[in-house]
């Protein structure tokens, strides 16, 4: 970088330490995926794709992950907000998310502002921050280039600014001080979730619906309707859910296995080798759902704001989704079918998935896909045709689907198919999630008036 750029960003007031070190690595050489950013809203789609990769890398939760992807999509949205007069800022309109001040000069460069906002946030919320800081660079490296001296200057700065406001607003939401609670101690009654094979690890996030929720009123504003009763009795309405599930895998054809994997969506699946047994790195669910947004919105071919705005309301959907979900889930504390099954049905059965270390009421992945399809949905219409391709990486076939909810229903059916849900905490999470969808799009107006 020429001495004289180094010079005059050290002018910039207020201006923080970090910037200096990315601004000082930014002579590293660019790779194809940041060559192959063509037109403007290929940057966020490059950002969300990498910021995906560390969330792989890192192991995190679905939860967990759902609120990287929120924080640092909104980041973005509100550095390309400011000069728009179509659209308005997530100020306000988000639970406790304040005003901040904004940058009245109009040097500055929205690309590189959202670049920094979103790094900085995502480095602050991930454990690899490298893999976030190094295409970081790599992507200022390239746009400086087009900008003098003060143009770079007033755009980093205010994409710090962006990046100050949104970590210190996530610093507050309640995850910090969780992270200080005691684990979770199952309880001692024969109808609760007891931790499953193969890991027998202890219960993920139990504190998680306790978060400060994003657009939701609480966490519990749409309580879903209650599992049924529990009872081990082979005539009860219980012993019947757990049949059919039991059932479901025992007569799994060839589409529905491929169903099942194709929504497995499990972090961390265990794979054993002999004795020895590790993880295998899938998407999250909340991932799988941001893969699809990229994948519309370049049908679409929206601009850089069109297509952050897809980004930053699905987000917002699946990570109160999962609070709302999570709020029920250890309010129930619901036996598990594998569980159930091995204990009251067949000792010997096994699910086609690996069972999910949390209570089973309601299916998160059905809330959260319903929330995602009803936010699609309002943004891109009813019937909206797509092939979803984002488990090829994976060695997945991809598949189609004639809308948001269709998607949906299948990502809500496969749990019943791999053997890890009843069907009442399927249908149940599918309404829970269209009345959390319903909510954000009628609430949140990011059209101006």
């Amino acid at each position: 970088m020429p001495a004289n750029i180094r010079t005059n960003l050290k002018k910039a007031r207020g201006y923080p330490y970090k910037v200096f070190f990315i601004l000082f690595i930014l002579s590293c050489q660019l790779q194809t995926d940041v060559n192959e950013v063509r037109d403007e809203s290929e940057l966020i789609h490059v950002l969300n794709s990498n910021l995906t990769n560390a969330i792989l890398q890192d192991g995190f939760s679905p939860p967990v992950a759902s609120r990287i992807y929120a924080y640092c999509n909104i980041a973005a949205y509100e550095c390309l907000v400011q000069r728009n007069e179509a659209y308005r800022s997530l100020t306000t309109q988000l639970n406790d998310f304040s005003e901040y001040p904004i940058v009245n000069e109009t040097s500055y460069d929205e690309q590189i502002a959202l670049i920094v906002a979103f790094s900085e946030v995502a480095k602050e919320l991930v454990y690899r921050d490298y893999i976030i800081d190094s295409l970081q660079s790599k992507l200022l490296r390239r746009y400086i280039m087009e900008h003098d001296d003060e143009v770079i200057a007033m755009s980093l700065e205010f994409g710090q600014s962006i990046s100050r406001h949104i970590i210190e607003w996530s610093s507050e939401d309640g995850y910090n001080k969780t992270r200080n609670y005691p684990l979770y101690t199952p309880l001692e009654t024969s109808g609760t979730w007891v931790p499953t094979p193969p890991t027998y690890k202890d219960a993920i996030e139990p504190y998680w619906g306790e978060l400060r929720t994003f657009i939701l009123d609480s966490a519990s504003q749409f309580t879903p309707s209650p599992p049924d009763a529990f009872s081990p009795d082979s005539g009860s309405t219980f012993y019947q859910a757990a049949y059919v599930v039991y059932e479901a895998v025992n007569n799994l054809d060839s589409t529905q296995l491929k169903i099942a994997r194709h929504w497995d969506c499990n972090p961390a699946v265990s794979i054993n080798t002999g004795h020895m047994m590790y993880a295998k790195r899938q998407l999250t669910p909340g991932g799988h759902w941001m893969g699809i947004v990229r994948l519309v919105t370049r049908m679409k071919q929206l601009d850089l704001l069109a297509t952050t705005n897809a980004y930053t309301r699905v987000s917002l959907g699946i990570a109160d989704g999962f609070i709302s979900s999570w709020d029920e889930k250890y309010r129930s504390h619901l036996i598990r079918p594998e569980t159930y099954i091995q204990r009251y049905i067949d000792v010997n059965w096994r699910t086609i998935l690996e069972t999910p270390m949390f209570p089973e009421h309601t299916s998160a992945h059905s809330v959260i896909s319903a929330s995602a399809a009803t936010v699609l949905t309002d943004l891109f219409g009813e019937n909206f045709e797509y092939l979803d391709s984002v488990n090829v990486p994976f060695g997945l076939p991809p598949r189609f689907f004639n809308s948001f909810y269709e998607a949906a229903d299948e990502a809500a059916v496969s749990r019943l198919y791999g053997g890890i849900h009843y069907r009442p905490a399927i249908e149940y999470g599918l309404d829970q999630g269209k009345e959390i969808g319903t909510f954000i799009v009628d609430r949140l107006n990011v059209l101006a008036q």
